[in-house]
């Protein structure tokens, strides 16, 4: 006979029930947790402090409208963009007190002044280390093409030559990243620096790590960095210890403590990695497995990436020395900058450059400006979000006005519903002055790319929306006249063939949800 107790509903959904009890209370006494709950103990004290003030003094109502005219006068004359300043009036209109505070919290460098000095003076220490060469710069068709001006501009913000003598590598999918990512790891003799927004633990990850420790335990100088915003999502907060004892160096950029502060609002979305000096990846690839379509999220993941071999890797490998020193008591750069042997292939020019959210110039958004407004023929993008400021709808619907062919190729399958609507509200317009939109129906497209007329191109990590171009540490790179260029067009446009085009029909027929979420969410776009 068997006595084997046969399941109960009622008592498996209580021990379901109690399982799950379980999991919310590791949660809740995990570091992420505490960090939530203290978080919103001091969002609730302002609150309760809020609305004791409203209560007891009678006078309260009076200094809220001196607050909100004081504010409505200082954002009509600050430097802040339209749409920014159009989502904080509307705030002060609703909640005029506190969302004064929060401006002036923003506004006057609470909580990330030091970070922001500490990078202007590390700027300053590098503005003379990589040299431009000047017979580069003043090559005809630089000149001709106005490349040698944008050039110039980047360099106002950094130390970010253009160069020959690099051959470019272009990659269509991560897997094709990650497949020559491996090799290339197995030629480390010197250093091997990897600057990622996220790491998460898998296939891919597990692949990198196991050659990243071989490579330190044979002497070779490992370095890895993360954005702090990991230690949420995929790692664990003492994954520094844990790589140290691979021989790795290893920290996070801007870890999460329970304290509000503006400087959580700037994230290191960068994807660099470095060997020898002589070798750089960057695109849109980071180390997870969705990136190479091991683990399926949003259907397809198409991403794409580049590799530099000669003389540009050394911007890349300065960019990182950048963020690292940010948290060493002494400096070190020189050691890691001497240029390595170059490639036989110079055909062209490279500019990796990147773009810091802490000073008052948008390098991302004006490169993709300088595109849209020098091209001839076309201009055709890649980008998983759209939350568009006016300058850059503005450019968009002057150059397919002016006669370019301009396509933008978006996700079919959104990774976040507020984005996904945002990006909506934007396509009626652009569509009507003839900007062709597409949706790969595939899945989820992650790539960030500019390429225009057969000669430019922008491959990194750079989105067309307020986080990359406004809030993050980005970076990205320019190639002008490579002949990987025509690789990446050969991409868009086989990629073009697997999407569905946006139309004024599909417009008016997309689904109420997302046109009441993308109209309540313009509101505060600028904040997402």
């Amino acid at each position: 006979m068997n006595n084997q107790k046969k399941p109960d509903e009622k008592t498996d959904g209580i021990y379901l029930l109690s399982r799950s009890k379980r999991g919310l209370l590791r949660l809740i006494f995990s570091r992420i947790g505490i960090v939530a709950v203290l978080i919103l103990i001091e969002l609730s004290l302002l609150v309760t402090f809020y609305g004791w003030l409203s209560s007891y003094f009678t006078w309260f109502a009076a200094l809220q409208v001196v607050f909100s005219i004081g504010m409505v006068l200082y954002l009509f004359n600050c430097q802040m963009d339209a749409t920014g300043k159009l989502t904080w009036l509307f705030l002060i209109m609703l909640f005029p007190i506190p969302a004064t505070i929060l401006l002036a919290f923003s506004q006057k460098e609470i909580g990330h002044r030091a970070v922001k000095a500490r990078v202007s003076q590390l700027i300053r220490e590098t503005k003379e280390l990589l040299k431009q060469d000047e017979e580069v710069i003043f090559r005809p068709e630089l000149i001709d093409s106005g490349t040698d001006d944008l050039c110039r501009y980047i360099n106002r913000t950094g130390c970010f030559p253009i160069y020959g003598h690099t051959a470019v590598t272009y990659f269509p999918l991560g897997e094709d990243k990650y497949a020559a990512l491996l090799r290339e790891l197995q030629k480390a003799e010197q250093f091997i620096f990897l600057e990622y927004f996220i790491i998460a633990e898998g296939e891919m990850w597990g692949s990198v790590l196991k050659i990243l420790a071989d490579k330190a335990a044979q002497g070779v100088d490992v370095r890895v960095m993360y954005d702090g915003m990991c230690e949420i999502t995929t790692l664990s907060s003492d994954y520094p210890q844990r790589m140290e004892k691979l021989g790795i160096k290893c920290k996070a950029f801007s870890p999460l403590t329970p304290f509000i502060s503006t400087h959580y609002n700037y994230r290191d979305h960068r994807k660099i990695l470095v060997i020898d000096g002589k070798t750089a990846f960057n695109g849109g690839v980071n180390l997870a497995d969705e990136y190479i379509n091991r683990k399926s999220r949003f259907g397809h993941w198409k991403d794409t990436a580049v590799m530099l071999e000669g003389d540009a890797a050394a911007s890349f490998t300065l960019m990182f020395l950048q963020m690292w020193n940010m948290t060493e008591p002494e400096t070190s750069w020189s050691p890691c900058l001497i240029p390595g042997p170059r490639p036989v292939s110079d055909e062209g020019f490279v500019m990796p450059y990147c773009d810091c959210p802490l000073d008052d110039d948008k390098v991302g958004e004006m490169v993709y400006m300088d595109i849209l407004n020098r091209a001839r023929t076309y201009v055709h993008i890649m980008t998983p979000y759209l939350i568009l400021d006016n300058e850059l709808e503005t450019a968009l619907k002057f150059a397919a006005e002016r006669g370019i062919d301009v396509r933008i190729i978006l996700p079919g399958i959104p990774d976040k519903k507020a984005a996904y609507s945002l990006a909506k509200t934007h396509y009626r317009s652009l569509v009507r002055s003839g900007v062709k939109l597409y949706e790969y129906t595939p899945g989820f497209v992650h790539a960030k790319l500019f390429v225009s007329d057969d000669e430019k191109a922008v491959v990194g990590s750079i989105n067309l929306d307020y986080r990359s171009l406004y809030h993050h540490f980005e970076c990205a790179t320019y190639l002008y006249k490579v002949p990987a260029i025509t690789q990446i067009e050969e991409d868009f446009l086989a990629t073009q063939e697997k999407c569905a085009p946006v139309t004024e029909e599909t417009i008016r027929n997309e689904k109420r949800f997302y046109k009441m979420l993308g109209g309540v969410m313009k509101l505060v776009a600028p904040l997402m």
